[in-house]
């Protein structure tokens, strides 16, 4: 029987959408004020959830501690209140869209999930607007 848990998260961050190669205006007609070449800041709300079986001992199927220190550690503290385009490495060279951050999201914790678990992200940049991936 497997079982999915979740746990919410918050960060803030700036960003700037934009490909380099473009002029300002092809980057303004596609990305609109997210081209705000001063950035502009989001407050991120995050929810990771881990599905999998129920450990027979414990009851879990993941400690929530374990998965509250992980985002913190792995997420919270790599990008809260950065500039994501200046500060974080993946987003030097890969366009900061809620997408591409909830699988940077993904790609950093994927590794501390066992593999018989199966992973989600969900990334709310606004609160009608959100993404999801699940690798």
């Amino acid at each position: 029987m497997k079982v999915k848990v979740s746990r919410k998260a918050h960060f803030n961050a700036a960003h700037r959408l934009y490909k380099k190669d473009w002029n300002d205006t092809k980057n303004t007609e596609i990305f609109g004020k997210c081209n705000n070449p001063n950035f502009h800041g989001h407050n991120y709300e995050l929810v990771v959830s881990v599905t999998g079986e129920i450990d027979p001992v414990t009851g879990f199927v993941m400690d929530m501690k374990v998965l509250k220190d992980l985002i913190k550690v792995e997420i919270e503290d790599y990008l809260d209140h950065k500039n994501l385009n200046i500060e974080v490495e993946e987003f030097k060279t890969l366009n900061p869209t809620a997408e591409n951050i909830s699988v940077v999201i993904w790609q950093k914790l994927r590794p501390h999930i066992l593999e018989s678990q199966d992973l989600e992200v969900v990334l709310y940049e606004t609160p009608r607007n959100f993404v999801t991936f699940s690798g």
